[in-house]
């Protein structure tokens, strides 16, 4: 039995094992087992195909393979058979992060190839770039003459060992290729490539390596056009805005890419997602012209309850957003066509609000719109799946223009709290806010400011409370079960 059908094999016969209870009802799973990075993100042949970074056998980081699914509406997903298994010799130890493209009808895959070295030292591996294709959007061959990038092309400037998460476009008849990596001072930077026909591959410059505050590694980059602008994306291990060099963090930078000399000039950079669970965004367009983005909805180095508690599955993808340009900023708002799984309305207007409220509705999986009018209030907000001890509380401070989302109370697994600066709109504040059984996605101002996070809170705690220290007004509430 090869390596593909065995993976494919044991889903099949284990995935009844796997246990429900902080299963997401309408977010991206691996059906058994790890899941990461989104890999392959593609409008192709009338449906949207996603690939994920994919442990099989078990609900830790293990032997990477390329999971699949595909979908109608980027809500409701059909799982496919698993595309990538690591059973070359130049992909034995993982097939990692990678796009997918089209070219004369065919859907190509390109991936990193993984490699351990012989010693003990946990540096001593290598990354190439390789190749596969499918003509039935099922099964994939790779390409004979992998790697399609090798250690040799690799420029002596660039890492041999972090040197992957090729994301590929094409721009008038050439396809570019971006990968993560750092350079010699070990500073994050991306690589430019470029080929005629995704097989030769031609090294054309490197972005970012005069920045000395971009982190030491970067992942998963993504370049792309919107609106006649040009966007860099980036994942960055150890970036440095505070000083400290001990986080991740998703950055994107809007600039002028310059594609005869593989530049990309820009300003600044800002956060995606303000949260504590979004990392290795992948973005594509489909045929409404929509730029879409997802991400994995966890991080790294984090507690995984559902691990812990041997539930068998770990991991998950975001709700599927789309990317707007405003101005120089962009905006994240979930896709349309969530709407379309909305039940049980309720709605309510004009509440004054001093003090805590209860709401008389809760749950545990369902999508709520709040506009808030500060008037008085110094800080104000809303408490979700909220019992006994339990609550995930989203308030904001006047004082300090501060949003933030606290799960210190908010059950089993991860705490913290994180902040994000955000101005009132006229004394005003949007929320829309996604709740997903151990998830919250929450856009606030129509997508100017995002934040994700995991929480893990027993299943009766569903209540929902308003809160307000001085006299606001809620504008409208909006809540609606989902799915």
């Amino acid at each position: 039995m090869d390596m593909l059908e065995k993976a494919n094999r044991f889903v099949e016969q284990n995935q009844g094992k796997v246990v429900n209870k902080y299963r997401l009802k309408y977010h991206l799973m691996g059906q058994y087992g790890w899941i990461n990075d989104p890999n392959g993100f593609i409008y192709y042949n009338g449906k949207y195909h996603l690939f994920y970074q994919h442990n099989p056998y078990k609900s830790v980081w293990g032997p990477m393979h390329w999971g699949h699914a595909t979908s109608k509406d980027l809500i409701k997903w059909e799982y496919q058979p698993i595309a990538l298994a690591p059973d070359k010799p130049y992909d034995k130890d993982g097939c990692f992060s990678g796009s997918a493209i089209e070219k004369d009808g065919i859907l190509y895959l390109l991936y990193t190839g993984h490699v351990i070295g012989d010693s003990e030292r946990e540096d001593d591996y290598s990354e190439t770039q390789c190749l596969a294709f499918s003509y039935d959007e099922v099964k994939f061959i790779k390409y004979d003459h992998n790697p399609v990038i090798g250690v040799d092309d690799i420029p002596k400037v660039i890492s041999r060992r972090d040197f992957r998460d090729p994301k590929v476009f094409k721009k008038g008849e050439t396809y570019y290729m971006v990968l993560g990596s750092n350079n010699a001072d070990g500073r994050g930077v991306a690589v430019i490539y470029t080929s005629s026909n995704l097989k030769e591959w031609r090294f054309l410059n490197t972005i970012g390596n005069e920045r000395n505050d971009m982190g030491n590694n970067w992942e998963c980059p993504d370049l792309f056009e919107l609106n006649n602008k040009d966007v860099l994306i980036a994942s960055i291990q150890h970036f440095s805005d505070d000083g400290s060099k001990s986080h991740n963090d998703v950055i994107y930078a809007v600039g002028v890419f310059d594609a005869h000399e593989g530049s990309f000039k820009f300003k600044d950079c800002k956060a995606i997602d303000a949260g504590f669970d979004f990392y290795a965004p992948q973005t594509t367009i489909d045929e409404k012209g929509r730029r879409l983005i997802v991400a994995w909805m966890n991080e790294w180095n984090t507690e995984n309850p559902t691990h812990t508690l041997g539930h068998n599955w770990a991991g998950a993808m975001t709700i599927p957003r789309e990317v707007v340009l405003n101005g120089d900023k962009l905006n994240f708002l979930p896709v349309k066509e969530i709407k379309e799984y909305r039940r049980n309305e309720f709605l309510r207007k004009n509440i004054s609000l001093n003090g805590e409220k209860e709401l008389e509705i809760g749950g545990d999986c369902y999508e709520m719109e709040i506009i808030f009018d500060a008037k008085e209030a110094d800080e104000f907000g809303v408490k979700l799946r909220t019992g006994n001890t339990e609550e995930t509380v989203l308030s904001y401070s006047r004082q300090d223009e501060l949003f933030r989302f606290n799960r210190d109370r908010s059950g089993i697994g991860p705490k913290g709290e994180r902040q994000a600066k955000v101005e009132l709109k006229n004394g005003l504040l949007d929320l829309r806010i996604f709740v997903d059984i151990s998830s919250v996605e929450i856009f606030i101002n129509g997508g100017e400011v995002v934040m994700t996070g995991r929480i893990y809170p027993s299943e009766d705690s569903k209540g929902i409370k308003l809160l307000s220290k001085g006299e606001c007004n809620i504008l409208s509430l909006k809540k609606w079960d989902i799915m």
